[in-house]
């Protein structure tokens, strides 16, 4: 058991929006072990990924009626959390799928500026 209030309910995790939490400290990083012809470094899982192809195409799969159950769902919960949440979630959504993100959107009751997605952005569906 750890001593004192190890933490308490403040996050203990990294990356967050939380003041005050932990956050990465690249000083403290392993360095490179050279093993002969071979250097041996720490995988980035950040860097070149794309979170929100495999989202958007997953949810396209889904017939329209378990697009809204989805979505309805997601509202349930959603709206439970602070604004600020809400909108970076919001922006996951529209990352993965227009229609996805107008729905969820939707739901909260969140206006979105239609010129805010962008003259590429087509939605899909009856939106």
């Amino acid at each position: 058991m750890a001593p004192g209030n190890n933490g308490g309910s403040a996050p203990n995790y990294e990356p967050n929006s939380a003041e005050g939490t932990p956050k990465e400290n690249p000083a403290y990083a392993e360095p490179p072990s050279h093993l002969g012809d071979v250097t041996v470094d720490r995988y980035s899982h950040r860097e070149g990924n794309d979170d929100y192809t495999q989202a958007g195409n997953l949810y396209r799969l889904l017939t329209p009626e378990q697009q809204e159950r989805l979505a309805k769902n997601i509202v349930g919960s959603l709206s439970q959390a602070r604004q600020d949440i809400q909108m970076r979630q919001l922006c996951h959504f529209f990352r993965a799928d227009v229609s996805y993100g107008r729905r969820v959107a939707e739901g909260l009751g969140i206006s979105i500026d239609p010129s805010m997605l962008g003259a590429t952005a087509q939605p899909v569906g009856n939106w």
